[in-house]
């Protein structure tokens, strides 16, 4: 078993002695709960065992949602980033990161920013940099990771509001097998 650390967003009141107690009991006693401001958004940082982090973050999953009024919205570290956070994230300056992006610097090939592409802020996905840059294997699959499992709880919660005659045919475009990119 490896320990493994993340932290789950959660839609609900995580403060409450009730809730505490029934997630301590539910299997969640490998983690603390709180809540940050300014909107008291609530979360769970998880130190917990599993053989990989898909288990331990399915199980964690599993664990706050069998609370009831508790649903967790997404794990961080957030796949989405900005160019500040790609720097921290590689250690290198916010200026060595726009240079590499605008392919004024490096290799060339930067990801392309998947949203904001005109605003000053753009975001991209951490799962393209980590590819990009090379990280090792261990971090480019943890970045992976933890954006299908972003993508699947963003699947689930805005579902609801897709007509019912439109579901089916998204859900599948998900589950549609592509080639993987090597």
């Amino acid at each position: 078993m490896t320990t493994h650390d993340f932290t789950l967003i959660i839609d609900g009141d995580v403060d409450s002695d009730a809730n505490i107690n029934a997630l301590f009991e539910a299997g969640c006693d490998d983690a603390t709960f709180g809540a940050c401001t300014p909107h008291l958004e609530a979360f769970g940082d998880f130190s917990r065992d599993a053989a990989t982090l898909s288990q331990a973050i399915l199980s964690a999953i599993d664990d706050v949602e069998s609370v009831p009024g508790l649903t967790v919205r997404r794990v961080e570290p957030e796949d989405l980033v900005t160019s500040a956070e790609i720097a921290e994230r590689l250690g290198r300056s916010r200026e060595s990161v726009r240079l590499l992006a605008n392919g004024e610097r490096g290799p060339g090939g930067f990801p392309q920013p998947v949203s904001h592409i005109r605003a000053r802020t753009r975001l991209w996905r951490w799962s393209d940099i980590a590819e990009w840059a090379q990280l090792p294997d261990a971090d480019r699959e943890r970045a992976h990771i933890i954006a299908s499992t972003n993508a699947a709880l963003d699947l689930r919660a805005n579902a609801a509001g897709v007509p019912a005659a439109d579901r089916k045919a998204i859900t599948a475009v998900s589950l549609r097998r592509r080639p993987l990119a090597s």
